[in-house]
């Protein structure tokens, strides 16, 4: 059964685009215009202490306009699609009853997904299942994994990088508990027809109000080299220092941060600087093109640039 959107995303505006790309600086810059307040549709700006390698707003930045659903967790702790989405309705009409207009930022596929296709009902998770997977994936690797949910979930499977390892374990831990592929869950009647009918919210002027910002592909790969240079400059090694001498370990989905695995393995011996850097900076070229693609299957955005997006929101703006 598919649970439907609550109507304060109706009158949002969306704005997303792959990382780096420049979605938060040019929010920050409507978001006056727009008499706006932002929402962060990023899963990893949720957690505190992970300030560098999120890139997250400074603090002069937040203090500039209103942000939410930022630094609302601890990095032991976990938010899913679910939890997001609750969180941003609450927020929604907070902002709402201010008169001021809602603006969702950030990058995360799924939470922009679920805003269009709401979300479908599957089985809960198993915490002894996958521990058990991902101690699997420690011995055999993730492609041994990726191998059996082409077995059991082909569709899924495709769907899935063999690198994915969280979403594959997902879907073989739902295969295991249910008998039946996490890619039939998903075929509910409903889900589909949601999918392909488009977003069901737009702007009154008949424009969708779900953009997504583009950059020539080399400009964007350009921009996030100069950005892994930046955040280790910034002392991003210094922050993991500090996040591994916290209380508790970090959950395993706050510990999925793009850099953050590999600069333990640097502070651990086991990569030079060098490595270190350009390592982090081929997962975020593959992560902005993996976005992309999630982008293209989105049924209903606006492929947009700076000036287009101004255009385009153009009687929104004071």
């Amino acid at each position: 059964m598919i649970r439907s959107l609550p109507s304060p995303f109706e009158n949002c505006l969306v704005l997303s685009g792959p990382t780096a790309v420049g979605k938060s600086a040019l929010a920050l810059e409507l978001s006056e215009s727009l008499n706006a307040e932002i929402i962060s549709a990023d899963s990893m700006l949720v957690y505190r202490g992970m300030n560098i390698g999120t890139g997250k707003p400074s603090p002069e930045e937040l203090a500039r306009v209103p942000h939410y659903l930022i630094d609302c967790l601890e990095p032991w702790q976990s938010a899913n699609v679910a939890w997001w989405l609750e969180q941003t309705q609450k927020t929604i009409q907070q902002i709402q009853a201010k008169g001021k207009q809602p603006l969702i930022v950030g990058g995360t596929p799924l939470y922009l997904k679920a805003i269009i296709a709401g979300l479908f009902d599957s089985p809960p998770s198993d915490p002894i299942l996958r521990r058990q997977l991902e101690d699997e994936a420690k011995t055999s690797g993730a492609a041994g994994l990726h191998q059996q949910l082409q077995l059991c979930d082909p569709i899924s499977a495709q769907r899935l990088h063999p690198n994915d390892l969280q979403r594959v374990i997902r879907a073989l831990e739902v295969f295991l508990l249910t008998k039946k592929p996490l890619s039939s869950w998903q075929n509910q009647i409903g889900w589909q027809e949601k999918r392909a009918s488009g977003p069901p919210f737009q702007l009154k002027n008949g424009k969708l109000q779900f953009l997504v910002l583009s950059l020539e592909r080399q400009e964007l790969y350009q921009r996030i080299n100069q950005r892994v240079e930046q955040m280790f400059a910034l002392g991003w090694i210094e922050e993991v220092k500090s996040l591994l001498n916290l209380p508790q370990p970090m959950s395993n989905q706050a510990s999925k941060a793009l850099g953050y695995q590999e600069i333990i393995a640097f502070l651990e011996g086991k990569m030079s600087l060098l490595e270190t850097k350009e390592r982090i900076a081929t997962l975020t070229r593959q992560f902005a093109k993996r976005q992309l693609t999630w982008f293209r299957h989105l049924p209903g955005v606006i492929f947009s640039d700076n000036q287009l997006t101004i255009q385009l929101w153009g009687e929104k703006i004071r």
